[in-house]
This record gives structure tokens, sequence and C-alpha cells, in this order.
């Protein structure tokens, strides 16, 4: 920045040629010093011009050379040369003080006006001068060229005058006011092709713009704009045919100046609250600003309602401001004297070396930064504005033109090296650790950044490619640490090794290499041609890749520094980076496939690729990361829905990004992804992986199979094998065929079935295998009817080895088979007759069938012993003879049927019904039986064998002819004519009999009500009853069932009783009842029809109290087996109906079943447990009234064998009562009287066993527990009590018995103790957890 006492009057800015080193800017001051100074553009005075007066103008020339400046004192004209830096002046000729000077903005040309209207035109390199007087009658205040060059001027005479380059007029218009601001441009039109500049414009009176077409020079436009605006402060052309205007109120318009929208205002916006001083437009840029309110406000051009960016300046009135033509300084300069010079783009410099990036930050300062490892960055102030940046692992080097300073990166700090001259302008440069290479004209330069200065080294420092005899020009190079690569204008890349100091390799490519870049180590290159198409050079073999869908506005390749990502790389342009995976190792080889795209911000660059964030610098100096749309899922897995995830794991699957795959792939869970994965795996030959995914998946099949192989160590047999299970079967043949194993692409040919891509492999790897495979194709090509080339391949195929003789009778079956289709019928005959399989002829005989050949057919069916087939087509023949032959052997009953038919036709009727029988045809055979043969017997023996309806119906007619009517009416019945059989059994008082008959068949209701009406009528009361309960009427059959007289089975209280069971219905039961408890006639029937009526209608708690009745009667009448089949119905009933069982009813169960085990015991002579039962029985004796003195006689008996001697000492002293000694019987008697006498008290110790529930110990027969209080289950074998251990179950009843006991009693006893059913050993089965049991126990309790 520079500032003066007074303002800056004049400020310009100019972009010089390229081979000036500087850009500048001038100021010039007030009259207090009348000079001109000239500032860089870092604000470094350059030169100061001293004037002789106050400076009134000054411009630069086109090419940014030649300032001109003019003064109000002098007529000379003084020009200072920017590359030269000293000062010319030119005489200008006039008498009249200058007032305006412009450059041509084509030529040479420098136009000055003066105050007087007269104009002087100097060309600069002829120095000719053109002087025209009276150009204007006042003074010249402002003009224009156009690129034609045309020079418009205005002056204050209110005239505008169009003139060429020789000075001559053209064209004049007249004004409304004093003339400002002149330009040239082109009207907005509908045509598209470029036109000249044919429109001056104008600002007229500062308030209005002129527009005035050369074309069209009589109608002017003059564009008036609203009032509040204010005056009209600076106005610019851009675009096609758009004008910006700044007003001075702080606002600014942008108006079309095409003939149908001018006058409209395009855009509007008020920038500016107070006052706008000037704008400025920057065509590169694509930028707008303007300025007022001590800022300046810039716009994107290619959407005026964004702001681009905001400058805040201190309180300073803004008055001039200006862009250089490349964007990339703006200038402001302020009414206090200060000049603000902006850098609004900087040049994107900018260099990586491994994670490391070097960027321009500004016009002097680099800075280096590590965001990969986090390292604070480091800032470099560099001595001149670079044009190229180059970073290396310790060095930094930045230059210009033909220089380049080096810098050593220390750790905190950096140390400036040395500076070099090179025999040419650099146009790039590449670092290592030790070497620097640079590119220039066409050369590359190798040599040592700090020289070691030892002596043997000395022809390591440096280098010059190519040598002089080579002549080539090298256009791009690449320095890894290993490395110097370059690529010519002929197409070769050189691989120099800088250790050995010698190339190693060489690759040459069809058309010139324009640029290279070689992945971090040097391993893979790739590099961008002449035409713009872009390969991968792998040097290790030699080979290239090209890249699919290369854009050939590609700029540059980044390799992915990321360790795990090897084979990833991005091509970028301008607008979008392209990602690609060089996939090295697959099943087809290595290849290059396109990953996707990522929109790239406007104007960045990228400089590294790190783990998918590309680290890009900006036109403003500082970097930015970008995550590349490949790598999305870096991120949060969990954060996306399904479909996203489905779209990542593709992203995976391209970069070989296995690990996060199988994340996404747990997360979707879906069988669908797993394979996906697993065939990726399988592609990129990850075999470990793949095993691991099938595993997660549940493949076995293809676990076991990569299992086997993943050992295999020949690449492309292993190839093979995983392009084999991807179903890339051509695939795997070829790379078979390349492997140490080429039989595996035969093995695999065979086993896919593909036998004539198997005969051709064959033919070279395994000629032995022909004939077998070529039987397998013969027979593949007769599945598909090409039969005369499989007879030709079934031919092929017979080797004459006995070694493989059951092959050559398949082959030999074939050429059968074959020559038959074919038409050669005796040849194929021949052979299936020689040939020993019964299938082939049975074959060839169905193939002469369909061929219409029935003889030979015949004759083969007759040979394979098919002899229904032969009979069959014997019968087609109509060779009965033949057929009678084959009939012993022939098992269908269609032949049968055929031949029997024949043979009734011709009258022999026992062959015929010989015939019928075999074919099953009964009526058939009845009727011959009836009708031809006289053999009723016989026919009614098949009628009652197979229940033939027909046959039934002929045999009754018979039986109706002899006037046997009860076999009529049972014929009748079998053959379902009931209604002849009804009427013929009433006419004949033969009713009994059909309803015998009828009762045993599915007849209808109508059929039994008839019979019950019948009964009905003839007072038959239970034959009424029960077919009235058949046909569902049970209120009728309830009154016949009651009306019939009593029998000794009383089979019609049985009836009646199930009469209501069926149709619980209410009164009916009522009725029964009634009838039973004797309401009637006062004479109750017996307890057990009441107790089966309740079981009846299922009312299974009254069932359980008549039960209970019942069983207490028989034991009053000592049926005690009775009254325990009683209650063991009943509790088995109720257990069944999951209804608790009263304890009454189970104690009782338990006193009954424990006296049957008595004898069950004492027969087996156990009376030990014998004697353990009598107790219990008669310690409940009274439950037993009729037989107290035999149960107590017994149990001192018992007692006495078994040792228990006071046991049999009580119970004898209770048979001494008086009521009971006089029944004793007498042979007991003496023995017990002196048992009581002589009273022994020793008794043996009943044995405890455990608890069930709770495993405390107490007596075996015990079956209250003093410890849980629980009733214990018992055994119903031994009366003991459950345990655990030894647990089963009854097969029948369910009930629970020890299972050793019960085992041993099964030996002698094979019915259960319980229900008496029939049980097995094998069936007894022992219960572990007898958990359910018990719990049931407790239910029932």
């Amino acid at each position: 920045m520079s500032r003066t006492s007074a303002g800056i009057l004049y400020q310009c800015l100019s972009t010089v040629t390229a081979n000036a080193s500087y850009k500048y800017s001038v100021c010039m001051k007030k009259l207090s010093d009348h000079s001109v100074k000239i500032f860089d553009r870092h604000g470094q005075k350059r030169n100061e011009i001293s004037l002789p007066g106050n400076c009134v103008g000054m411009d630069w020339d086109k090419d940014g050379d030649t300032l001109a400046i003019i003064t109000d004192k002098s007529s000379t004209i003084f020009l200072w040369d920017a590359i030269t830096n000293k000062t010319s002046q030119v005489d200008s000729g006039m008498r009249d003080a200058m007032s305006f000077l412009l450059w041509s903005r084509v030529g040479a040309l420098l136009a000055v006006g003066t105050t007087k209207g007269n104009l002087l035109i100097y060309n600069r390199q002829t120095s000719r001068k053109i002087s025209v007087l009276g150009k204007h009658t006042k003074r010249i205040t402002c003009g224009c060229w156009s690129i034609e060059n045309l020079l418009a001027l205005g002056g204050e005479d209110k005239m505008i005058t169009i003139s060429n380059q020789e000075g001559d007029t053209i064209r004049q218009t007249s004004i409304s006011s004093e003339p400002s601001d002149m330009q040239f441009s082109v009207m907005k039109t509908d045509e598209r092709v470029p036109t000249r500049e044919s429109t001056v414009s104008v600002v007229v009176g500062k308030k209005t713009l002129f527009l005035f077409n050369l074309n069209d020079p009589d109608n002017p436009i003059d564009l008036k704009f609203q009032q509040p605006y204010g005056n009209i402060v600076s106005y610019k052309w851009y675009g096609d045919g758009y004008i910006m205007i700044g007003f001075s109120q702080g606002c600014f318009v942008v108006i079309s100046t095409h003939i149908r929208e001018i006058g409209q205002e395009v855009f509007q916006a008020h920038n500016h609250k107070d006052h706008l001083s000037s704008i400025a437009i920057s065509q590169s840029l694509n930028k707008a600003a303007s300025c007022g309110d001590n800022c300046i406000k810039i716009h994107d051009l290619a959407d005026m309602r964004e702001m681009y960016a905001i400058i805040n300046l201190d309180d300073e009135n803004k008055d001039q401001m200006a862009w250089t033509d490349d964007g990339q300084l703006l200038a402001v300069s302020t009414r206090r004297g200060s000049l603000h010079v902006f850098l609004t783009k900087l040049p994107i410099l900018g260099d990586a070396c491994s994670t490391r990036i070097a960027y321009l930050t500004s016009l002097l300062e680099v800075t280096i930064a590590n965001h990969v490892e986090s390292e604070l960055p480091v800032t470099v102030s560099v001595e001149v504005e670079p044009s190229f940046v180059a970073i290396g692992v310790y060095h930094l080097a930045v230059g210009m033109n033909n220089r380049a300073w080096f810098y050593a990166l220390g750790e905190n700090n950096v140390k400036k090296l040395k500076d070099v001259e090179y025999l040419g302008t650099v146009a790039s440069m590449h670092l290592n650790s030790d070497y620097a290479a640079a590119l220039f004209e066409g050369k590359v330069q190798l040599h040592m950044i700090e020289s070691e200065g030892l002596d043997a080294q000395e022809e390591r420092e440096t280098r010059l490619f190519p040598a002089d005899d080579d002549k080539y020009r090298i256009l791009c190079h690449a320095l890894t640490s290993d490395f110097l690569i370059y690529g010519t204008d002929t197409g070769v890349i050189h691989y120099f090794f800088i250790e050995d100091w010698q190339y190693v390799n060489e690759y040459r490519h069809s058309v010139s290499v324009r640029k290279v870049f070689p992945d971090p180590n040097g391993t893979r290159m790739a590099f961008i041609d002449d035409k713009s198409d872009g390969f991968v050079y792998y040097p290790v073999n030699d080979r290239v890749f090209e890249i699919p869908d290369f854009s050939p506005t590609i700029k540059g390749i980044l390799w992915e520094n990321w360790p795990m990502d090897k084979g990833v790389f991005v091509a970028f342009d301008d607008d979008k980076v392209y990602t690609y995976v060089f996939h090295k190792d697959t099943i087809q080889g290595s290849r290059i496939i396109l990953a996707g795209g990522t929109e790239v911000p406007y104007s960045h660059k990228p400089l590294l690729l790190y783990n998918g964030e590309l680290t890009c610098q900006t036109p403003s100096g500082k970097t930015n990361s970008i995550y590349l749309s490949t790598h999305r899922f870096l991120g949060n897995l969990k954060d996306f829905g399904p479909d996203m995830l489905r779209q990542m794991l593709t992203q995976t699957l391209m970069l070989k990004r296995f690990s996060e795959a199988w994340e996404i792939c747990s997360l979707l869970n879906d069988q669908s992804c797993w394979n996906e994965l697993a065939k990726a795996c399988l592609h990129h030959m990850e075999v470990d992986f793949a095993i691991r995914v099938y595993r997660t998946s549940g493949n076995a099949g293809m676990v076991m199979s990569l299992e086997q192989v993943k050992g295999i160590e020949d690449h492309n047999l292993l190839a093979g094998h995983l392009a084999m299970f991807t179903n890339d079967f051509n695939l795997a043949q070829d790379l078979y065929l390349a492997s140490s194993c080429p039989i595996a692409a035969l093995e695999m040919r065979k086993d896919l079935q593909h036998w004539d891509k198997a005969l051709q492999l064959a033919k070279h790897l395994a000629p032995d295998q022909i004939p077998f495979i070529s039987k397998e194709y013969a027979v593949q090509l007769e599945f598909m009817g090409d039969y005369v080339n499989a007879l030709a391949h079934y031919e092929k195929g017979i080797t004459g080895n006995s070694k493989y003789q059951e092959h050559d009778e398949v082959c030999l079956a074939g050429v059968a088979q074959m020559s038959i289709r074919m038409g050669d019928v005796r040849r194929g005959v021949n052979q299936a007759i020689k040939h020993p399989s019964r299938l082939l002829k049975r074959d060839c005989g169905a193939i002469l069938e369909n061929m219409k050949q029935f003889s030979e057919a015949a004759q083969l069916y007759e040979k394979g012993q098919y002899y229904d087939k032969a009979a069959s087509v014997y019968i087609r023949c109509k060779n009965w003879a033949k057929v009678g032959e084959l009939l012993p052997q022939v098992s269908s009953p269609k032949i049968h049927l055929q031949y029997a038919k024949a043979k009734e036709a011709d009258g022999r009727y026992t062959e015929a019904v010989i015939a019928y029988e075999h074919a099953k045809q009964w009526d058939s055979v009845i009727r011959l039986y009836l009708d031809h043969l006289n053999n009723p017997e016989k026919a009614v023996d098949i009628v009652r064998e197979t229940q033939s309806l027909e046959g039934a119906k002929m045999v009754a007619r018979f039986f109706l002819r002899l006037g046997d009517y009860g076999s009529a009416i049972q014929f009748l019945v079998m053959s379902k004519c009931n209604n002849e059989a009804f009427t013929l059994a009433q006419q004949h008082n033969k009713m009994e009999i059909y309803a015998d008959i009828i009762s045993s068949e599915n007849a209808t209701n109508e059929d039994y009500q008839s019979i019950a009406l019948y009964f009905e009528a003839e007072k038959k009361h239970f034959q009424a009853g029960k077919f009235f309960l058949l046909c569902g009427q049970y209120g009728r059959a309830l009154r016949h069932f009651l009306q019939s007289p009593s029998t000794e089975d009383n089979l019609a209280m049985e009836m009646a009783i199930e009469t209501v069971g069926r149709a619980k219905d209410e009164a009916l039961t009522n009725q029964l009842i009634d009838y039973l408890m004797g309401e009637g006639d006062g004479m109750p029937q017996d307890a057990k029809y009441l107790f089966r009526l309740y079981m009846a209608l299922k009312q299974h708690r009254e069932a359980a109290r008549t039960a209970i009745i019942i069983a207490r009667e028989e034991q009053c009448s000592g049926n005690y087996r009775n009254a325990r089949d009683v209650l063991f119905s009943m509790y088995s009933e109720l257990k069944t109906q999951k209804i608790k069982i009263s304890s009454e009813m189970a104690t009782n169960l338990m006193i009954l079943h424990s006296y049957i085990l008595v004898k069950i015991h004492v027969k087996r002579g156990d009376h030990m447990k014998g004697a353990r039962m009598l107790i219990r029985v008669a310690n409940n004796i009274s439950k037993f009234p009729s037989h107290i003195v035999p149960i107590l006689t017994s149990a001192v008996i018992e007692c006495h064998r078994a040792g228990l001697k006071n046991s049999a000492f009580s119970f004898a002293a209770m048979l001494m009562r008086p009521e009971y000694r006089s029944k004793i019987d007498p042979k007991y008697k003496k023995k017990i009287e002196t048992m009581v006498r002589r009273r022994d008290t020793s008794e043996i110790e009943e044995p405890t066993t455990a608890c069930p529930y709770c495993a405390f110990q107490l007596p075996e027969c015990e079956l209250l527990c003093p410890s849980c209080k629980n009733n214990l289950p018992y055994c119903i074998a031994t009366g003991r009590h459950m345990v655990r251990d030894d647990w089963t179950v009854c097969p029948h009843c369910d009930f629970p018995a020890l299972y050793t006991e019960f085992k041993s009693l099964l030996q002698t006893e094979n019915v259960c103790p319980m229900c008496s059913e029939r049980i097995n050993t094998v069936d007894l089965k022992k219960i572990n957890d007898c958990t359910e049991y018990l719990k049931l126990e407790d239910e029932d309790q």
C-alpha cells in the first residue's frame, strides 16, 4: 500500500508480458512534487518520474511494457519502458495543452487529445505522428479504441466522433450534455456468430447512458434511469451484451442491450447504504466488485444474487477501483491518498511428497503441512513469486524462469540452502530425499540437493538427460525414492535407477507420453499420452493397462497414499475427480475399473489422496478436504438405511475393502449380500476371507471346496478353480491350460458334461479318455435327437478291451438303438438280440413299436422277457396263438381281458373265465358262472370276496328265481338295493333277516326308520328301539327299550343308557333316572346302571359318587375285585377328564388294590410283601365287613411266616375277641391261641426309602411323609411308596410302579396288577425325571 499527502489523482494496473519479472501499479501525486511513482505488486517502489507539471493522463500500452504520461504544462509525451526501466520523451508538436491520451488495444498507436479539441495519433513502432486539427471544437475529455482500431472521442463540445487509425472521421453525432466514460462494445443480438465492436457507449451528463450503433447511426439509444439512483458513477460491459451500471446513491443495475430487452433491468441491488464510488468486472474470474461505504462487495457474475465476498476497509472515502486483466489483483484508491491492492487470485502452485504437501499461500509465502500425521503447518517466506513448487522428504524447492531456491526442512525451522540456475526455463521439478530433477526445454537435469563433497561421488552428483546422442525431447518426468522416470516425444518411458546410476527399464508407447504419475513406490505408473488416453504401466512384467472411460479433459492423476489401498488412484479435471482401482490379482488377471466420480468445487486443484480424503488447493491459498463419493462407507455405518448400505457394499467391493464390506453385510444380514461379498473375494483370489464369509453364511459346500484348494501355490491353477466356482468356465479352462495341471480343464468339462469341449481337450491332454468321453457325448446327442452323430460317437466309444466290457456294452447298446432309429432295422435287431441286456431289448422294442415294426418289436420284447409288452404287440398283430403261449407269463389285466373276450366269443367259457379272473373282471366271471357254467356257489364266493355290486345284483336275481328269499335279500342289500330288499322281506316275513343284514351295513336313516316302524307295528320293542336309535329318534327308542321285557343280560337297559347318552336331552335323562330309581313301580334298578348312565352323560362327579357307593356295596358283599375295578375305571376316567379325584376314592382304591396284591405276592411266595399289604388291609378291616375273621387270620399267618411276630400277635389278640373267636377256622384256631398265650414281640424292622418329594427317609410301605405332609404315590406292583430313581409307569393305565419290582413281577405275571392289560417287558421304560408325575399327583390330591 502506498499513501500520498493529498490523494491519488490517477491509478493504473497492468499485466506485463511473459518475459518481465514484475507487475506494476502506478500512482501520481499532486502539484507539490510533480512526479509519478511506480510500485511493484508487493508495494515496493521501483521508479519515480519527475514531471514539468501536473499529470493529467497516463495509460499502459496493450502489452503492459510502456507507460505514457502527459502533463498540463508541457507538450511532451513521457514514455517509461518497464523492461529497461528507462524514460523517453516524444514531442507531440501541439501548441495547446494536452487533456487526454489512450493506447490502442491491438496496436502500437497512441491517441492524444488537447484542450482545444485537436488530436495526435502517434505510432510507437514507426514513430509516425498524425495530427488532426479541429477534431472537436472544445477540450477532448474521453475516448476509446475498438479492436478494429477505430477511435471514438468525446469532448466538451457535446459531440462524439468516430475516426479510423489515420484520423479520418467516419461518424459523428451530437449529444445533450458533456460525455464521459466512453467504451466500445457489441450489443446483444439473436445471432451467435461473432460480430465486430459496432456500438459506442458513453455517459451523458452523468444521468443517461447513450448507445451509438455505427451500423444504425440514425437511431441512437438514450437510456435514462430512476431519479433515486443518483448519478452514473461507472459502468462496465460484460458477457453477451450485458452492462453493469453503478450509481452514486449506492445501487447498481444490470441491463441487457438486446433490442427486445433494452431498457429493462435484469438485476438490481442496493449494495451500499450511502454512496457507491466505483465498480469493476473481472472476466477471467467471472466476478464483479462495487466499492462504497468503506467496503467492497464482490458478486459472482453467474448468479448476481450470490455475494462472493465482502471486504471491509478503514474509514476512508473510496475513489476508484480496477482489476488486472488476469483477475489476480484488485486495486482501490481513496481520496485520502491510499492505494489498497488486494490479491484476489493466487497462482495455484502446490506439490506433495508422501502425506506432506507444500502450497502457495501468498505471492511470497509457501506453507508446508502434513494433516495426516497431524504436524503443525510451517510457513516459508520466499524471495520471488514462484512459478513452480516442489516438496521432498527433507527439502522444499521454489523457482521461476531458470532459477530454483532450495530450503532444508528442519524439525522446528526452515533453512535456505542454495539457489541453482538451469540451462533453460524450468517447466516442472520433483524432489526425493537426496536428489532434485528439473525439466526444462525437453531435458531433465538430475542433481543432488546437498552435495556430499566426496570425490568418489562426483559423477553421481548431477546428470543431464537425454545424452547428447539421443535425439528425443523429454515431455514429462517424475522422481520417486528410487527411480527417475520420464516420458519422451517418441513415446518411450525410461526408468533410471538412482542407486545403480543406470537405466533399468524402458517401455515404448505408440505416441508421445505427455504426463507420468508413479505411485509412491514407483511399482505402478499412470501416464497420459498425446491422444489424451490414460494408461497404467506395470514395470515388473512390462504390461500396460488402458484406463477405461478416461476423459480427454483429465489434467492429472493422484495415487492413494493410504498403505492399505495401494491400487486406488484418481484422475481429475476442472470439474470432477474419477476414482479408479487397479486390481493386480484377480482370476481374470490384472485390470482397472472405474469406481465412481466426485464433483470438485470450482478452481480446486487436488494435491493429496489419503484413505478417500482428497486434499485440494484453492485459489485463496488455502486447502480444502473433499471426501470421495466412492468412500462414503468410511462414516458411521449405523446412520444409513438398507438402500444406502447396499450402495456402499458395492463401493467397498470395487475398492477391495473387504473388512468394511464385512461390517456392512453384518448390518444388512441378507444372504444375497453375503453371497456378493463371497463372490468378490473369489474374484480377487482372497480365499481365506471367502472361506470366512461362506462359513458365516452357512454354505458348507463352498467352505469345504475352498479348504481343499487354498494351499495351491500355482497362481493359474488356483485362479482356475476359483473361476470354476464362479461359473466362468471358459476362463477357468484357459487358466487350467496355462497352469501346471492342464488336465484339470478336461476334468472340469467332464464334470460339467460339456462333452464336445472335453473331446477337443482330450485329443491333446488324454487320448486314452476319448472312448469314454465319446460314449457320454453320444448319450447327450441321442437325448438331443442328433442320432447320426450319436451313432458315430457310440462307435468311436467301443474300446474292444475286455477290461472295459461294461463300457463297450453300453456303446454297443447305443449302436443298436441308433441303427434302428436311422432305419437300419436288421443291424439294430441283431445287435440287440446278441446283447445281454434285457433293458436294451425293451428300449429297442419300444422304438420299433413306434416305427410300426410290430413283428420285430414283439420278438425283442419276448427275448427280453417282457411278456406283457410282447403279448400286447402280438394282439395288435392278431397273433392269438402267440398270445396264448405267453399268457401264463403275462400279468397285465388288460391283455387277459382282451384274450378273455376273444375266448368267450368262441364259446370257450372255461378258458374265458380263467382269463377274466386274471383280468380281475369279476362281474364277467360271475356272469359266466351263473349263465353258462351253472356254478352259483363259485359266483356267491366271488361276490362275498370282491363285494361287487353288479355281481351281487346278478346273484340276488338268481336266488330270487330259485325262491331263496333270505339269500336274495342278503345280496340285494349288498348291491345297495335296500328298497327292493325291504319290500321282499316285508312280503315274505323275512324282516329279522333284513334287519340283521342292514344293521351291519352303512344304511340311510330312512332304511332304519322303515325297519323300526315295522317292528313297532309287530310289538317287538327291543328291535324297534334299536332301529329308532340308529335313525336318531331317541325318544321313541327309549320308550321301546323301557317297554322291553327284562332278560338275564338286561341288554335293553344298556341300550336305553346308550340312547340317553347320545341324545343329551334333559327330559329323556330325567325319564331314565326316574325309571332306574323306581319312581314309577317302586322297584329301583341296580345302581350299576345309574353309574353307567352318568358315565354315558359324562357327568363324572356324579358317576364318581355313584362308583364309591357301588364299590362300598361290592365290598360289603365281599366282591373286592369288582369294587376295585369300579373305582379304577372311575379313577382313570376322572384322570383323563382332568377332574380332581377325591381323597376317599383314592384311599379306597389304594386299600382294595393292596388287598388284591396280597394274593399275587403270596402266590409268588413273597410272604414279606404279602404280610405288609395284609397289615395295611387289617389296619382298615372295617372296609371288609364280610371277611373280617378270614383277613385277620391270613394276616396272623403271613406275618408269622415273614417274621413279623409282634404284628402277628396283635392281630391274633384281636381274633380272640368273643365276636371273632367262634368264627376262626378250626385248622388255625389252636395255633392262634398258642400264639396269644406265648407272646413273641420280635419284629423285623421295615426298610426305609426316600420320599420322592423331599428325600426324607421313611418306611417303604408308608404312604404319608411326616416331613413334607404329602400323600405319596404308591407302586401298583408292591404297594410301597415310589422313589425317584426307580420310576416307571404302566404303558396302558399310566399308574406308577417301581421299575425293578414291576419288571420282576412281569417275569411270572404278564398283566398289569391294576388294569389287567397284557404288558411285554420290553415296553417298560425307566423314567429318569419323574417331576411331571409328581406334579400330577399333587393336582390329584
